[in-house]
């Protein structure tokens, strides 16, 4: 018996949508923009609450920012004092402390609320991903925000003091581009420790390869010093050895869990290729 080609196309039909975890419907363009402004408006939502907090406990959250330049100074009356150099600079001191209070923690609810919106489109194997990939991402980001002010920032600090110093000129921290080097340096080396998940993700779909990841080694080291000179903006060589030498570790990393991705997408692969096989049949 001849099965009939109407039902056999709704049947692929059923089949192609149950490897997604849509909502059961598909959805228009104005739909899916829709679903784009309330996720942008919840993120908005989430970085603003945040932000709002931050400046509810402002002398308490400035004073913790402050410990780079404590540990970093030896004249502590020096460390603790911070002036502005023009009227407006307290707005901008003002900006910047809501604005990296607010990304840090609003960071793991926007990342959900991303995740949530592109959920939908997204097939069973690829939503296996998902959740590691978020909090991967998350945890790439903390690592470095907390690397740049914990061991970086001090380290940039005390290298600029040190030449001051040298130079004989009496040197004044002021406070918005004290703040403002902060937050762009925070921000900067939790952004560029999110390579190595791109490269993960570049493995398991197949465009780069381990092969290639090793072979590129030294231009891959190079970028790093260069990336080290970029973000610290200091040709301290000690400096940069401390951005370029984590970000090599996590390459590293990278190639050894892009094998093991490498493997599952194998197995996975031919798993796909034998249940095709087995339909057919």
């Amino acid at each position: 018996m001849n099965d009939d080609p109407e039902d056999v196309k709704i049947l692929e039909k059923e089949e192609e949508e149950e490897e997604f975890s849509g909502k059961g419907k598909a959805m228009g363009f104005l739909d899916h923009l829709d679903e784009l402004r309330w996720m942008l408006a919840k993120c908005a939502a989430a970085f603003v609450l945040a932000a709002l907090l931050v400046a509810f406990f402002l002398p308490n959250f400035a004073t913790l920012l402050n410990w780079p330049l404590r540990t970093a100074s030896v004249d502590s009356d020096l460390a603790d004092t911070l002036v502005t150099t023009s009227p407006t600079a307290v707005f901008s001191v003002l900006i910047q402390l809501c604005f990296l209070g607010g990304l840090g923690l609003s960071l793991p609810f926007i990342l959900y609320f991303i995740a949530g919106f592109v959920a939908p489109a997204l097939t069973k194997r690829e939503l296996k991903l998902l959740k590691p990939v978020c909090i991967g991402c998350l945890a790439l980001f903390l690592g470095g925000a907390f690397f740049s002010y914990f061991a970086l920032l001090p380290g940039v600090i005390r290298f600029s003091v040190s030449l001051n110093e040298m130079l004989g000129y009496q040197l004044l921290w002021s406070a918005d581009r004290y703040y403002s080097m902060l937050v762009w340096m925070t921000i900067g080396i939790g952004m560029a420790f999110q390579f190595p998940m791109v490269i993960c993700l570049l493995v398991y779909m197949g465009m780069v390869t381990t092969e290639k990841l090793r072979s590129g080694r030294p231009y891959a080291i190079v970028l790093f010093f260069i990336a080290g000179m970029t973000l610290t903006a200091t040709w301290d060589p000690v400096t940069q050895t401390m951005v370029a030498l984590p970000m090599w570790g996590l390459y590293e990393l990278s190639i050894i869990v892009g094998k093991w991705m490498e493997r599952k997408r194998a197995e996975e692969l031919a798993e796909e290729e034998a249940n095709e096989s087995a339909r057919v049949d």
